[in-house]
């Protein structure tokens, strides 16, 4: 069997969620798999380090255009040519006439949601990028010999937007896992690193908002807000990859512009940076209002950090009782929240534990075996 997997963006040196999961399940494959035969086809880009050739996994840097052209020409063309068997594509889309069976990880279905950043904020590259999906995907989830999600929360949801028969068991929820590098940072010299490198304040709380409005950004902003005013600690917030400008208009949407002074921005952060500020953090927040699954809150977990995130989606499932559970539409459970577990050390204890064994339930091992099975399935229903 011979299996092409779409990895466009692998190579490119700001990855991101769907980037990491499909790296991390190349990584496993590759530990796990000597038999079968795997191509991964790649945009040429400069973090080249990051994926390698074994015996059984050639690597193609694949030209072809801007992401809609490489995936719907170039890629199958591609994968044709190199003989695969099963085209396996990582990041919710891929060729509407692929060529040969294929198999679809759906992370999610976001973008054809009321939620969607198409209709309401959102980068330009974004709404684009939705708008490519809303055309795209209804058209892949017909073609696709299995689709791949993340979460029962997601399956279901999936099944339901498109309705899928009961019968229909195309449709396979396979969890997510967290990498074995977020754990408890004891080495103080690392933490120290991390936190010069990224000028991180004394204490601070974590939060991965950005401009898509499911992170719930303005909530959290409104609720941090509110925490300072009604206990006058000193204490930051602590975001990443966010523009000044963008948060500056926020913050004045919410009405407190001066605010900017009790949050440090510290751009990009690399993956291996991420454990120690994890580590570092007082509090890690995650109050969005929708997810698919939640890595972030398992990496916290993992590393020991405290979590509040919502009671939307497929959050509580992921989290377990591991996680002060709150309505991310109300700014001011989220106060409520942090405050509890400021001064509740035996609730901030608890949390701890309960998120390290429950963090503990997920690894991409399970994740890459799933979907070594579901490769195995569909190559043999599709060989006669």
């Amino acid at each position: 069997m011979k299996i092409a997997i779409e990895g466009q963006r692998l190579f490119r040196t700001k990855k991101h969620g769907m980037d990491m999961v499909a790296l991390e399940l190349i990584n496993e494959l590759q530990k796990l798999d000597h038999e079968n035969e795997y191509v991964v086809f790649v945009k040429p880009d400069e973090d080249t380090a990051t994926l390698k050739e074994t015996a059984n996994f050639k690597i193609v840097q694949l030209g072809g255009g801007p992401y809609p052209t490489w995936e719907q020409f170039a890629l199958p063309k591609a994968a044709k040519k190199e003989g695969c068997d099963i085209l396996h594509c990582t990041s919710n889309t891929a060729p509407v006439n692929p060529g040969m069976p294929l198999i679809v990880t759906l992370h999610d279905i976001i973008y054809l949601e009321g939620i969607s950043i198409f209709k309401k904020g959102g980068t330009w590259y974004q709404k684009f990028g939705n708008m490519y999906r809303r055309y795209v995907v209804p058209a892949v989830v017909k073609k696709s010999d299995k689709i791949i999600t993340v979460s029962k929360f997601e399956r279901n949801r999936i099944k339901d937007f498109f309705g899928f028969p009961d019968t229909d068991n195309r449709l396979v929820a396979v969890y997510n896992g967290v990498s074995e590098h977020f754990k408890p940072v004891k080495d103080k010299e690392e933490l120290d690193r991390v936190k010069n490198k990224y000028n991180l304040p004394e204490r601070f709380f974590f939060f991965l908002g950005n401009t898509d409005p499911k992170k719930n950004t303005p909530g959290t902003l409104k609720a941090f807000s509110e925490y300072l005013k009604k206990t006058g600690e000193d204490v930051y917030l602590v975001m990443l990859d966010y523009e000044k400008q963008e948060l500056t208009k926020i913050l004045s949407s919410i009405g407190d512009p001066g605010l900017i002074d009790k949050i440090l921005l510290t751009g990009y952060v690399v993956n291996t940076d991420l454990p120690s500020i994890y580590n570092l953090c007082e509090i890690f927040l995650y109050p969005s209002l929708r997810e698919s699954f939640g890595i972030p809150m398992l990496e916290a977990m993992r590393c020991g950090a405290p979590v509040i995130t919502s009671n939307t989606s497929s959050m509580p499932e992921v989290s377990g009782n591991a996680a002060y559970i709150v309505d991310p539409h109300k700014p001011e459970e989220i106060t409520k929240a942090i405050i509890e577990i400021q001064n509740d050390k035996n609730l901030r204890s608890e949390l701890i534990a309960k998120g390290l064994k429950q963090a503990e339930k997920f690894s991409w091992k399970n994740m890459a075996k799933e979907v070594l099975e579901l490769y195995k399935e569909v190559y043999n229903n599709n060989k006669n």
